[in-house]
């Protein structure tokens, strides 16, 4: 691994997962790069960081050897197993994060295709918004409350239909 690989790594955490490792300079490199070029949030970047590694780490258990081994199936099977752990929206970042990850090694030349693209994410949505809804005797009263003696007023004012 080249010295300014190694200085980067230090700087974005933790050994690099052996499937990267076992890829090669440009496969590293690639890997480092998508945590420190395309991340900029730190928090984000954490959170990718352990979701990436924590899915590699299970595609060697699997006994997969190479980065180009891992399949579609491979990441289904992983977010069917992470949503035994996790909730909706936790599993949907991991995938997230694996999607954006292997959509990098892919326009890097890394691997040829993304394992994760055909994968389905667990459907979730909120039932209830935080934004509170008003009723029509609030709305008509809101409206009619508007002060049109000044510019500010006449201008916000609704148009007639």
């Amino acid at each position: 691994m080249s010295r300014e690989l190694a200085v980067i790594r230090n700087t974005v955490g933790p050994e690099l997962p052996a499937l990267v490792a076992g890829a090669g300079e440009r496969a590293a490199r690639r890997f480092v790069e998508f945590f420190t070029v395309n991340i900029r949030n730190p928090i984000t970047r954490a959170a990718y960081s352990r979701a990436a590694g924590t899915f590699l780490r299970r595609c060697e258990l699997q006994g997969l050897a190479s980065l180009v081994d891992v399949r579609p199936v491979h990441v289904a099977a992983y977010f069917e197993h992470l949503g035994h752990e996790f909730s909706p929206p936790s599993v949907k970042q991991h995938l997230a994060c694996i999607r954006m990850l292997f959509d990098w090694l892919v326009t890097g030349q890394v691997v040829p295709s993304n394992p994760a693209h055909s994968v389905l994410g667990p459907r979730f949505s909120l039932s209830k918004g935080v934004t509170p809804v008003l009723s029509s005797e609030e709305a008509t009263a809101l409206l009619q409350g508007m002060d049109v003696s000044s510019v500010v007023g006449l201008r916000e004012r609704p148009s007639s239909p």
